[in-house]
């Protein structure tokens, strides 16, 4: 259907009249009923009738009319998006990003997208709850080993790779210490911390396979504040990397890793299209920035 007849179909319906929808839109009369009779033939429906000297809109042209409404919202819509591109601004951004940096990285860079970019529609994505009808986000800070096999489309780059951390109850023989082996973990009551069962937990498991043990978990959680806190109550240890430690209870000390130190990569996918965009720009130098202020020296 012509987008042009449609609007001198809503014109003809909001005034009642060709003569008006002409006066309205600038048209002769004769250039407002060919139009209307062109979207007839398009639809194969009567979207007006003559009442006498008048023209009265049917229940269908009506119905037209109104759900045409939808249409121009969305377009306009469209313009508004359009406007912003062509001024260098990104009208809507989606970003994905797993729980800890959620927690760490991602409020303050939001809060400084916000006032910069006032105009900013961001949809902001936790990895591990994003549903599988959900659309390719156009950032996403990602653990290596859990990003998409098809990656065409974007350009990655490597942000850090970060240490893991025993946390261990402050009574605890080790807690005194500066480090710990790695197999010296081996008898300790494990908590577990990572309901994904994917690649952060993986790093561990492969650290400890090294060392000759598996770790045995007498408590299965599904993050890591909830892991943490059941460390605090003394019942085991759980290995966290450094990202995932935030503020500790004052029950519980994090130790260094060492012989080997597990860890995990973290890098960043954008998608090509908006890679100039100055948002976007903004929003990777401020996550160079938080990564300076929260890795471990």
């Amino acid at each position: 259907m012509d987008i042009h007849r449609l609007r001198v179909l809503r014109a003809v319906v909001a005034d009642g009249s060709i003569r008006g929808a002409a006066t309205s839109l600038g048209y002769t009369p004769s250039a407002i009923s060919q139009h209307i009779t062109a979207l007839q033939r398009e639809t194969g429906l009567t979207l007006v009738q003559r009442t006498g000297r008048s023209i009265e809109p049917t229940a269908a042209g009506r119905t037209v009319a109104a759900q045409a409404a939808r249409v121009f919202e969305r377009l306009a819509e469209l313009e508004s998006v359009v406007s912003d591109l062509r001024a260098g601004r990104v009208g809507a951004l989606s970003v994905s990003y797993f729980a800890s940096a959620g927690a760490v990285w991602i409020p303050p860079i939001v809060a400084t997208l916000a006032r910069e970019f006032p105009g900013l529609r961001l949809d902001l994505r936790l990895i591990e709850l994003v549903g599988a009808d959900a659309g390719p986000p156009d950032v996403e800070i990602f653990v290596d080993g859990t990003e998409p096999t098809d990656l065409r489309g974007y350009r990655v780059r490597s942000l850090l790779t970060e240490p893991y951390f025993a946390v261990v109850p402050r009574g605890s023989a080790l807690a005194s210490r500066s480090s710990v082996d790695l197999a010296d973990l081996r008898d300790e009551a494990w908590v577990d911390n990572d309901v994904a069962r994917g690649a952060c937990r993986q790093a561990v498991l492969d650290a400890c396979s090294t060392v000759g043990f598996s770790p045995v978990f007498h408590i299965e959680t599904q993050d890591y504040p909830t892991a943490i806190k059941f460390v605090a109550e003394g019942m085991g240890i759980t290995v966290i990397p450094h990202l995932g430690l935030g503020a500790l209870p004052a029950s519980t000390v994090a130790v260094p890793i060492v012989n080997p130190t597990p860890q995990r990569s973290i890098s960043v996918r954008v998608r090509d299209a908006v890679v100039d965009h100055p948002a976007v720009i903004r929003l990777l130098d401020l996550l160079n920035t938080r990564i300076a202020l929260t890795t471990p020296a």
